[in-house]
Parts: C-alpha cells; structure tokens; sequence
C-alpha cells in the first residue's frame, strides 16, 4: 500500500501544479469521481468508479451499494451556500463512501473545493488534528457540531496558497496513515 500512497500523493501534487483540479466539477459526484480518478489513476482498477460492493470500517457500514447511486443523487442536491450546509453535504457523502478505497482524499479535495468556490475560504489542513478530526468523522453521522467547529477554526482564506495546499495534501495522507519518507 505505501507504494500507492505515494504514488497517489504525487498525483496530488500534480492535479494543482498542473491546474487540472480547475477543470473539475464542484460539489457533484461527477467532480468526486474526477479527482478520485486522478489520485488513484493506475493504481487502482476502480480509480473514478462508484462501486459496486458493500464496504465498512471499524464496525460502521457505509450506505449500501445497491442504492448507492440514488444516494449520490440526493447528496448531490443538498445545497452548498453556506458553511453549514457544506459540512452537512460533506458528511453525507463521507456516510456514503462512493469508493472502494480512497474516500477520505479525495472527499477532502472535493470539501475544499467546494468551501472554496461557495465562501472563498479552504481548511488548513496542516492544523487540523489526526486524532480529533477522526473521532469528529466518527461522530459526524450523528451529529456534525463536532466537526463543523474543528474545520472552522481551522479556515483560511489563503486559497490559492501553494504551501497551504501541499501540507494540506500531506495531512490528509497522513491522516490515512501515510507518513511522507524523508529524502
């Protein structure tokens, strides 16, 4: 797994540098798959695919994949013009776990991009603790307050700062488990 980890986060890198993330959909499944398909692009067979089977983790069961696709459509519906709202959306679609593998990174691309075009403001990631933010998703499904006041202390309105885009990328490798080898 560390191969595609690190494979996948240089893909990251490169949907910034190169601008690629710009010609995404935001806020719409469509959008999700795109980046999800950029990350994981030859690294997983289903890089991009809305899958097919029932998955779970840590005891949880994510929405079942028999009405998964009419899930998307709902959550894709849900409004985004507030922070609120974006939250909510955003725990939604984590509760629905489109993908085999790699929702958290790509979910969280798919956020800031989102809270970025609807109130110009990104999570700063780099500040936003592992252990915190996950017991905050943990929870999230049941109420979303936790989490809604993690991210918001954390909201820059430095989006198009390289550096704060980067080591967000990092933390949320780092959130799956990743740690970044040093050269």
């Amino acid at each position: 797994m560390k191969n595609i980890d690190k494979n996948s986060l240089e893909n990251a890198y490169r949907l910034f540098e190169s601008e690629d993330i710009n010609k995404f959909e935001i806020g719409t499944t469509k959008g999700l798959s795109q980046i999800h398909e950029y990350l994981f692009q030859g690294l997983f067979d289903f890089a991009g695919q809305i899958r097919t089977k029932n998955i779970s983790k840590g005891g949880f069961r994510f929405a079942n994949a028999l009405y998964l696709n009419e899930i998307l459509v709902k959550i894709e519906q849900m409004p985004e013009s507030n922070f609120e709202e974006i939250i909510a959306k955003y725990v939604e679609m984590n509760i629905a776990h489109p993908f085999m593998e790699g929702n958290g990174r790509t979910m969280r691309i798919w956020l800031d991009l989102i809270l970025k075009t609807q109130i110009k403001q990104v999570v700063n990631w780099q500040f936003v603790d592992k252990t915190l933010y996950l017991q905050a998703m943990e929870r999230s499904p049941i109420n979303d307050l936790e989490l809604r006041t993690l991210l918001q202390s954390n909201l820059t309105d430095q989006i198009n700062n390289r550096e704060v885009i980067f080591k967000g990328i990092e933390q949320s490798y780092y959130y799956e488990g990743y740690e970044k080898e040093e050269d």
